[in-house]
């Protein structure tokens, strides 16, 4: 596939390679879109005229019927090896807040929610609560366990924190007490061991026991009482999943001999690099959602790219609005993206050699408002990547590409090829 996609460059200049990830931008025709994916109806003339020189595909990130999440797609974009099963969420959202775990440290992720007077879940978000979290998290500080376990919490992006728990008998062999989607109310879960002995037995007790007590807790905080005399979802209890250990990464960087950053806005994927090695790059404008300050991340993207070889850019908010199910302000997201886009690249176009990546880590469906295993589009620019006849980036349009069904594995392959080391500026 290389050699077909490869053709003679004399262009000189350093070399830079920007690889952009919208997250979650995939999506399925809808017929409030006039059968259109978000994608597909936006006004993007800088992504169409961009797909125009270069060529274009669909990446599966999971085979079909495979786990899709955030972690998944920058697992593999990162270097790493998605099928490993050792990879957590939990160490992932650790690192991600700045918390080095310790070895035998548990860390497990978890979100703020709201549950009704009979403990059903009303929303496992709590109305994606954001500035409160911070208050909220410290008041969680007054929980007590019968055993000789510390327990850290810390804020992560929005509604979702961070619990680390350290001691002799933690175990992250335990289920998660979150039941995930919801299309009605449901209960929280039971935590419970997923393997015998001693440690995993008694952890999930202990975490089952911390759930108990941030509801007592939470239940009368302050600002829950604020929230509700504003007609708001309280938060009154945490949800914990993805409990896991310390974790081994490939150092992408030293693998790869250049010099790589990510900048964003959402823990998880901070973790991330900063666990493939890479400078993690984030700012307060960057709320990992739809208002987030894009171009605070153009900035730091461009600053990034004079003493980095490879740049990350995550863009957080076309997910959110599928988890939303508002594919309207998808499509505005996707536009908002492409003016700053186009005028990041107006920027970077006379200084550098500039290898450029469009594509998403998964699908995340406005209909349904979940992930989807389905391929993302893909759009690679760079030296000696022959166009093909795509015009538009959309998902249909780009299956018609001359990269064809394409893994993430080979997408930066063919984008990293060429891309020479250049010195420390």
């Amino acid at each position: 596939m290389k050699n077909s996609l490869r053709e003679p460059s004399e262009t000189n200049g350093a070399a830079r390679a920007l690889v952009v990830i919208q997250d979650g931008v995939g999506d399925r025709p809808l017929p409030e879109l006039g059968d259109r994916t978000p994608l597909e109806a936006a006004d993007k003339p800088c992504m169409d005229g961009l797909i125009r020189r270069g060529a274009a595909g669909l990446m599966e990130v999971v085979e079909r019927g495979g786990e899709v999440a955030t972690h998944t797609g920058h697992l593999a974009l990162f270097g790493q090896d998605p099928e490993r099963s050792e990879y957590q969420r939990g160490p992932m959202e650790a690192s991600g807040v700045g918390f080095h775990l310790l070895a035998g440290d548990v860390a497990l992720r978890f979100n703020f929610a709201t549950v009704d007077e009979s403990m059903q879940i009303v929303d496992r978000r709590a109305g994606r609560i954001r500035r409160e979290s911070a208050r909220l998290i410290e008041s969680l500080e007054r929980i007590r366990l019968p055993a000789p376990v510390q327990l850290f919490f810390l804020p992560a992006t929005e509604h979702r924190g961070v619990l680390v728990m350290r001691g002799e008998d933690v175990s992250p062999h335990v289920t998660d007490s979150d039941p995930g989607s919801l299309n009605s109310h449901r209960e929280v879960l039971p935590v419970r061991p997923t393997m015998g002995g001693r440690a995993a037995l008694r952890t999930a007790g202990w975490l089952n026991e911390v759930i108990r007590q941030s509801h007592s807790i939470l239940e009368a905080h302050p600002v829950n009482q604020a929230r509700r005399r504003r007609g708001r979802l309280p938060a009154n209890i945490i949800l914990t999943r993805g409990a896991g250990t310390s974790q081994r990464f490939v150092d992408l960087p030293q693998k790869t001999g250049l010099r790589i950053a990510c900048v964003s806005g959402e823990a998880t994927v901070l973790g991330l690099a900063r666990l493939s090695g890479m400078n993690a790059v984030s700012g307060d404008g960057m709320t990992a959602n739809l208002d987030t300050d894009l171009e605070e991340k153009a900035a730091r993207v461009e600053s990034c790219l004079a003493s980095h070889d490879l740049v990350y850019l995550h863009l957080k908010g076309c997910d959110i609005a599928g988890h939303d199910r508002s594919p309207e302000k998808k499509k505005a997201f996707i536009e908002r993206t492409d003016e700053m886009l186009c005028r990041l690249l107006e920027r970077l176009r006379g200084r550098y050699r500039l290898h450029l990546a469009l594509l998403g880590d998964h699908c995340t469906l406005s209909k349904t408002g979940e992930h989807s295993d389905d391929p993302v589009p893909i759009f690679l620019e760079g030296e000696g990547i022959a166009a093909d006849s795509v015009a538009r980036y959309g998902e249909r349009s780009c299956a018609e590409g001359r990269l064809g069904l394409i893994s993430p594995e080979a997408v930066m392959d063919l984008l990293l090829e060429g891309l020479v080391h250049v010195p420390q500026v």
